[in-house]
């Protein structure tokens, strides 16, 4: 009786473990949750940045191409760069297209579709995604990366797609799992969905629910939501921004997509405010509670973004928040755009000591302390 109980209770325990194990197979890891995908978001905006405020110094005498009545004709364009990755690579493209950049209108006001091309151009020479990434650069809102990744939807087929998507980031995420880079392609995913749908963001976010993995499908609908709120209405329109409403389409979608949404969201509601921070944060406060604290940790990171991770601007605009929470978490996504923007903890360690009041200046110090260990 006694060695059936025993065996009863080896059962049991092995039923425990196995369902343990494998639920830990098919969900975020302890160490990826959505806050990594958050500041992998955080990290994704610093590198657009970057890209972009690094173009006055990479000017240098370029041919004049597209002249005449091609001057403003993007065929001409996409032919050129086209050709330059087959013939001459990647790196080439983009040295060209940075040249170009400062100095003609058009170049300037297509960057981002350029990019496309040069992104589609390069997935044909590459046997997978990871490679392909591996010559990427991030110039224009990442148009590269979109560019690659539809390219691989092209080769699929949209109508493969639900069925081919699980394979498509496999060997970035076989090098380095949940990594930034596994991230980036999974990210970009979200964007090349949105680009083959025409910018249908609810069928785009149903394409990504086709990930088994659920970070995965965070950080595709984060591409997702990108794509949403960087839209220009020159090159890309949408829908889903609605200029009367600010926070839509994040009150509008499901429940599962509503955090990841609000990542992004502030970059709008700053933009069709005029950048009135104490009047987004207003806006923050009608999102639902259980989402507030993403709106004003985005909103902490666009405070950075716009003053150039200014201390003192910075500092400014998260002391609108009306109370504790909301500037602590202000604070929170400022600290960790510093640490991102500089590659170092000095000036965030400088907003933390100019806080009002032993709570705040902790909570940032806890933040970069955290942060630090992702990067």
């Amino acid at each position: 009786m006694k060695n059936k109980i025993l065996i009863l209770i080896i059962i049991v325990l092995a039923g425990i473990f196995i369902f343990f194990y494998m639920r830990g197979q098919h969900t975020v890891p302890p160490n990826s949750s959505l806050a990594n995908v958050s500041d992998f978001v955080n990290q994704t905006f610093i590198e657009n940045r970057n890209a972009t405020a690094t173009v006055s110094q990479n000017q240098v005498v370029i041919k004049e191409i597209c002249k005449g009545s091609d001057q403003n004709n993007f065929d001409c364009y996409e032919n050129y760069y086209t050709s330059t990755v087959k013939n001459k690579g990647i790196k080439a493209a983009f040295v060209d297209l940075k040249a170009r950049y400062p100095v003609n209108a058009y170049v300037k006001s297509q960057c981002h579709p350029i990019t496309h091309v040069i992104g589609r151009t390069a997935a044909s020479k590459f046997k997978n995604v990871a490679d392909a990434y591996t010559e990427g650069d991030s110039f224009c809102w990442s148009g590269y990366y979109h560019g690659v990744l539809e390219g691989v939807i092209g080769k699929i087929g949209y109508n493969n797609l639900p069925a081919k998507i699980n394979g498509i980031c496999t060997a970035i995420a076989e090098k380095k799992k949940y990594s930034f880079d596994h991230y980036n392609c999974v990210h970009g995913l979200g964007h090349g969905i949105m680009a083959i749908t025409q910018d249908e963001l609810f069928k785009s976010l149903a394409i990504c629910d086709n990930l088994k993995d659920n970070w995965e499908q965070q950080s595709c609908w984060s591409g997702a939501f990108m794509e949403n709120v960087i839209v220009d209405n020159k090159n890309h329109f949408t829908k889903y921004l609605k200029p009367e409403e600010p926070l839509y389409p994040c009150n509008s979608v499901d429940d599962k997509y509503k955090t990841t949404c609000y990542l992004m969201q502030t970059s709008y509601m700053l933009k069709v405010t005029g950048g009135d921070f104490k009047k987004v944060f207003e806006l923050c406060r009608s999102a639902g509670a259980d989402y507030q604290s993403t709106c004003f940790q985005s909103l902490g990171r666009d405070a950075s973004g716009r003053s150039v991770s200014n201390v003192a601007q910075t500092k400014e605009w998260c002391s609108l928040g009306k109370n504790f929470e909301e500037q602590k978490n202000c604070i929170v996504g400022a600290a960790k755009d510093f640490m991102s923007y500089l590659h170092d903890d000095k000036r965030a360690q400088e907003l933390c000591a100019s806080l009002d009041g032993k709570l705040l200046e902790q909570a940032c110090v806890n933040t970069v302390e955290s942060y630090s260990k992702i990067f």
